[in-house]
C-alpha cells in the first residue's frame, strides 16, 4: 500500500547544516487521512488519500495548492498513516516520500517522544536546507505534532509541535490545537526571502464535492460523522 519511502532524511539534514536562512518559500501542512490503526488508513481514509490527488496535491489537479507550472519539491511523512495518505499524490509527481520514521510502538509515551524527535528533525532540516530555499514542500503529519496545547504543556521545556518549531505562535489565526475530528483541513505556512519566520498563515478546507461523498467536509472544530460502521478508528 505504502509506494517508494524514500529514507534519505539524514542526507537532507546534513545537506541543510550549510544555511542558517534557507526556508521553503510555502510549507503546506495537513494531517493524515482516516485510519483503521495505527499503520493503515480506513476505506474513508483511502478515498481522501485518492481525493486529494485528484483535487488539491497531484499532478494537474483541478484546484491545485501550486502555482502553475510549479511542482511540490518534496513530500514528507512521519508515520504509516501518513506516508499513505501522501502516496497517490506523490506517484502522480513521480516523486518518493521522504519519511522521518516514527513507528508505533506499544508503548505510547515512547511512541509520543520517537515523533517528538522525528518533528524537531523534520522542522530543523526545513528551515536550513538550501535545497529547499524558495521552494514549496508538502508536510503530511500526526495532528497532535502540529498543534496540541496539552502536548506542548507536557513537555514544556521543548518544543515538539510544528506550531511551535516554525514559530506560527507569532500568526494572527493560527489554532493552538488541531481537533481531533478534523482530518480536512491544510495549514499554509509563506516565508519570505532569505528568512526563517514565517510572515501568513492561511487555512484551507478540503471540499471534493460529489465525487467522494462519503468523505467527511466538517468544519473546523466540529464532528466528523463517523460511526463505527466506517471502519475508522476513533483517535
Amino acid at each position: 500500500m505504502l509506494m517508494r519511502l524514500a529514507l534519505i532524511a539524514a542526507i537532507v539534514i546534513a545537506a541543510g547544516a550549510s544555511s542558517a536562512f534557507a526556508a521553503p518559500a510555502r510549507i503546506v501542512i495537513l494531517r493524515h487521512g482516516e485510519k483503521a490503526d495505527d499503520w493503515r488508513l480506513c476505506p474513508i481514509g483511502e478515498q481522501r488519500a485518492k481525493a486529494l490527488a485528484l483535487t488539491y496535491l497531484g499532478r494537474d489537479a483541478i484546484k491545485s495548492l501550486f502555482a502553475a507550472g510549479d511542482e511540490p519539491a518534496f513530500f514528507f511523512a512521519i508515520t504509516p498513516n501518513t506516508a499513505a495518505l501522501a502516496s497517490p499524490s506523490v506517484a502522480s509527481w513521480n516523486k518518493p516520500v521522504i519519511l522521518y520514521a516514527a513507528m508505533p510502538q506499544e508503548s505510547g509515551e515512547d511512541f509520543t517522544k520517537a515523533l517528538n524527535r522525528r518533528t524537531v528533525d523534520a522542522a530543523r532540516n526545513l528551515l536550513a536546507n538550501p535545497t529547499l530555499e524558495g521552494k514549496t514542500v508538502v508536510m503530511v503529519w500526526e495532528h497532535e505534532h502540529i498543534a496540541s496545547e496539552a502536548l506542548e504543556a507536557k513537555f514544556e521545556n521543548e518544543a515538539v509541535t510544528l506550531r511551535q518549531l516554525f514559530k506560527l505562535d507569532i500568526l494572527p489565526g493560527v489554532p493552538k490545537t488541531w481537533p481531533g475530528d478534523n482530518y480536512d483541513y491544510f495549514w499554509i505556512v509563506d516565508f519570505p526571502a532569505n528568512s526563517n519566520v514565517p510572515s501568513k498563515f492561511e487555512m484551507v478546507k478540503q471540499e471534493f464535492g460529489a465525487s467522494f461523498p462519503r468523505v467527511p467536509a466538517n468544519d473546523w472544530g466540529a464532528p466528523d460523522g463517523l460511526d463505527a460502521a466506517s471502519g475508522c478508528a476513533r483517535d
